[in-house]
C-alpha cells in the first residue's frame, strides 16, 4: 500500500478506476479530481459509503482542485473526451492534448515524484505530452494500452476456443489503435502454440476484432465508451507498481533505441515494479511481426508530429 493515488477524470473510467484501486486497497487515501463542480465530490462520497460494505478501510476523496491530491505517489490521467460512433482515438487529438497539459502541470506542481499512467486517448501522444510538459524521467511515465488491448485478445481467443481466459498466454504491442500488433509467434493456451489449435483465418478474424475492439463497443454504447476492461488494466498497473510485483505488462512506454526505435511512446513488453518502469524487454519477433511494429510506430510518430503544446 501507498500513502495516496490520484485519478484525474471523475468519468466512467476515472470512476470505475478509483473504485477499484480503493477496494483493493492499493492506497490508504484516493483521490478524484474532476472539473465538473458536484461530479468527484459526490462520486467520491458514494465510493466511500460503499466501504462498510465492501470491507475496504482506503479513504475516497473527491475534489474540483488539486490540493487534496499533493504528494501523489500514482497518478492516472483519464481525463478527455471520450470517442463517439464514427470517431478515431486520433480525432481527439489536441483537444485531449489541451486538457493533459493542463492536468500535467498541475501534477508537477502538487506531485513532481509521481508515478503517472496515462490512459487519455489518443493514448501514445497523449504520454508524449505528458513528458514534455512534466519533465518526468520515462520510468514514472507509462501509457494504458497494452494492457486492454491484451485482454481483448485473450477473451476472443478464449470465447473461440471454448476454454478459460487464465489459461491464454499473449501480449499486444504498438501502438493503441488499428496498427496494434498482437504477437502470434507468442500467444498460446497453457503452452500450446495457438497455431496448433485455430485456422489461420480465424486467427486472423480474432486480431483483426482486437484492433477494433474499442471501436465495436463505442458502436453499441452510441454515446460513450469502453471503462470496464480499460479501469481494470489501469487498475493492474497499479498493483504492480505497489506491490513491487515485476510484472512483465505490455505497455506505452518512451523508446530509447529498444526494438531499433528512439524518441516515441510505443507499446512494449515492460517490468514494472516500486520505481515505476524498471525494465523494457526486448523479445524476438518475426519479420511479419517487425514490420508490423514498425509501422505502427510510425502512426504514432504522425499525430506527434501534429499536436500542438
Amino acid at each position: 500500500m501507498v500513502n495516496k493515488i490520484t485519478v484525474v477524470g471523475a468519468g466512467n473510467v476515472g470512476a470505475t478506476t478509483a473504485q477499484r484501486i480503493a477496494e483493493k486497497e492499493l492506497a490508504r487515501t484516493v483521490v478524484m479530481v474532476d472539473v465538473m463542480e458536484g461530479i468527484p465530490e459526490g462520486k467520491g462520497l458514494d465510493q466511500w459509503q460503499s466501504a462498510p460494505i465492501e470491507g475496504f478501510d482506503a479513504r475516497v476523496i473527491g475534489t474540483n482542485g488539486y490540493e487534496e491530491a499533493h504528494d501523489s505517489d500514482i497518478v492516472v490521467i483519464t481525463a478527455g473526451i471520450a470517442r463517439k460512433p464514427g470517431m478515431s482515438r486520433d480525432d481527439l487529438l489536441n483537444t485531449n492534448a489541451g486538457i493533459v497539459k493542463q492536468v500535467s502541470e498541475q501534477i508537477k506542481s502538487t506531485s513532481p515524484h509521481a508515478i503517472l499512467i496515462v490512459v487519455s486517448n489518443p493514448l501514445d501522444v497523449m504520454c508524449y505530452v505528458a513528458m514534455k510538459v512534466t519533465g518526468f524521467p520515462r520510468q514514472r511515465i507509462l501509457g494504458m494500452a497494452g494492457v486492454l488491448d491484451t485482454a481483448r485478445y485473450r477473451a476472443f481467443l478464449a470465447e473461440a476456443l471454448d476454454v478459460s481466459v487464465r489459461d491464454i498466454q499473449a501480449m499486444v504491442l504498438g501502438g493503441h489503435g488499428d496498427t496494434m500488433v498482437p504477437l502470434i509467434s507468442y500467444t498460446s493456451v497453457s503452452g500450446i502454440p495457438i497455431t496448433q489449435l485455430m485456422t489461420q483465418a480465424k486467427l486472423n478474424a480474432i486480431v483483426e476484432r482486437t484492433r477494433g475492439g474499442g471501436a465495436e463497443i463505442v458502436k453499441h454504447l452510441k454515446t460513450g465508451s469502453a471503462y470496464y476492461a480499460p479501469s481494470s488494466a489501469a487498475v493492474q498497473m497499479c498493483e504492480s507498481i505497489v506491490l513491487d510485483q515485476k510484472r512483465i505488462l505490455p505497455c506505452a512506454a518512451w523508446l530509447e533505441g529498444e526494438y531499433g526505435m528512439s524518441g516515441l511512446f510505443l507499446g512494449v513488453p515492460c517490468k514494472l515494479g516500486r520505481s515505476g518502469l524498471e525494465k523494457i524487454i526486448e523479445v524476438e519477433l518475426t519479420r511479419e511481426e517487425r514490420d508490423a511494429l514498425a509501422k505502427s510506430a510510425d502512426a504514432v510518430r504522425e499525430p506527434m508530429g501534429a499536436v500542438k503544446l
